[in-house]
């Protein structure tokens, strides 16, 4: 069944999912705007979900707010895998941050530029233009008495030699973008005339390392387009194509239940889909990654596998300014996933600043999931509080996460779901957990405006 035929319907559903969601909007409300000198600065870093959602629920007539990030949009991160195989626009999962302010573009002030640095003892935020546009003036200094830090976090490659070189990453769009160039000129080169056997081969080869969400949805998306558009475009290679995914765990997506595992695995292998679990990537060379196999006996061996395109998929580390802040802060000393927060999503041993997100160490994966819900709740601590109240003077109760559940597409519109129902988790996965896969995508979207567009599909092999 080919995937574009549900598009029309989930495309109807998201419009109007659009004009209801613009009907019972709440009607607009004048902001009055006190003077600047009676409010505390509120700074906010990144437009990732926890962000985002902070600041769409956030009574900005309470602070000077300040929102600071290099990307001037919001980025629908769950459907980038979908981005690298033309299944969906680039530009439908961007959505201009400014559109989050609504009526209160006079109450927000947005700069588009990279916090390099924050001095802690000084509350002093150092910016700058990364793209050299902004002439003379390139950088700044941003006072703050009380800091949100949602800035998301790096690519882990664990120290492995050759990662940064030579693999892609499937964090941003650029980087959706430049996975689906390399995808387009392999294909491009395999097809060059008078091309053999043995170099067609190595320039289809498509090595994913890591078998979280990301990496097995990009895998399953891959052999998509191979199966439903490369061979009725480009018939003659098509056969030559080969997928593997690598995963140093025992399995693909851990967190999901046994039931669903198994199932996931024997899924993608139908698909050809090369799953190898058990395997630890030693080295990345240029064509080729070297990899420790452990088998059934627990014996080791060292194998090369040689590739065309390289993409990345193994979990996060804390950025650079995360890194630095913690020096600051002796309770951070042992900065590991992110800043430690507590129970109000506070920086430990900094009570003016909180993290969320992929930034934030609390214990919880690092998905939009939980950042959206974590916005949403520290939104909801500041509405409580004055411009001259604590923390500690709130009547908000401690942050806690609701799961609603962990989705995943794997291919052939295949979908696997641990979902919580009435305190249970309740295993699922086939056609229908796809369809409610898509319906979930499309509710996620934090406004109306992205829905319409989200699965509506592009052509990859015309750039």
């Amino acid at each position: 069944m080919n995937r574009t035929s549900h598009l029309p319907w989930i495309a109807a559903i998201g419009l109007g999912g659009s004009i209801t969601w613009a009907m019972y909007s709440p009607n607009s409300t004048a902001y009055s705007i006190k003077e600047a000198r009676e409010k505390k600065t509120l700074v906010i870093l990144g437009t990732g979900w926890g962000s985002v959602s902070f600041l769409s629920k956030l009574d900005t007539e309470q602070y000077n707010v300040i929102v600071i990030s290099p990307q001037n949009y919001f980025l629908f991160t769950p459907l980038l895998p979908s981005c690298t195989t033309g299944l969906v626009d680039p530009r439908s999962l961007m959505e201009p941050v400014r559109s989050f302010f609504g009526d209160r573009q006079g109450a927000v002030k947005f700069y588009e530029a990279e916090a390099v640095k924050i001095d802690y003892d000084s509350r002093v935020i150092h910016i700058q233009d990364p793209s050299g546009a902004h002439g003379q003036v390139g950088q700044a200094e941003i006072p703050f008495d009380m800091l949100v830090m949602g800035v998301g976090a790096d690519n882990a490659t664990f120290n492995i030699p050759g990662v940064n070189e030579h693999a892609c990453f499937l964090k941003t769009i650029s980087d959706a973008q430049k996975v689906r160039n390399r995808i387009v000129d392999r294909i491009e080169a395999a097809s060059f005339k008078d091309k053999s056997t043995e170099d067609i081969q190595k320039q289809l080869q498509v090595v994913v390392v890591g078998g979280g969400p990301t990496g097995v949805e990009f895998a399953a998306e891959l052999q998509d387009f191979v199966d439903e558009d490369l061979k009725k475009q480009i018939p003659n290679i098509k056969d030559e194509f080969q997928v593997t995914l690598i995963e140093a765990l025992p399995n693909v997506l851990p967190m999901l239940s046994k039931e669903l595992i198994d199932y996931t695995e024997a899924k993608l292998k139908e698909q050809t889909i090369r799953v190898m679990t058990k395997t630890a990537v030693k080295r990345v060379n240029e064509g080729s990654v070297e990899v420790e196999i452990t088998n059934a006996e627990g014996e080791e061996e060292l194998r090369t596998i040689p590739y065309g395109l390289l993409v990345w998929a193994t979990g996060n580390k804390p950025k650079e300014i995360v890194e630095d802040l913690a020096t600051q802060i002796p309770e951070q000393k042992d900065l590991r996933r992110g800043l430690a927060v507590d129970e109000y999503l506070a920086v430990k041993g900094a009570p003016n600043i909180w993290a969320l997100g992929d930034c934030a160490n609390s214990n919880l994966p690092p998905t939009a999931q939980v950042a959206a819900q974590q916005g949403t709740y520290l939104a909801e601590v500041f509405n409580n509080m004055t411009a001259t109240e604590s923390q500690s003077r709130t009547e908000v109760q401690p942050f806690r996460y609701s799961h609603q559940g962990t989705l995943a597409y794997i291919g052939s519109e295949l979908a696997v779901a641990d979902l919580k129902f009435l305190g249970n988790t309740i295993p699922s996965g086939g056609f229908f957990t796809y369809l409610f896969w898509k319906a979930a995508y499309l509710n996620m979207c934090l406004t109306g405006k992205l829905r319409p567009f989200a699965f509506l599909p592009v052509t990859l092999l015309s750039r």
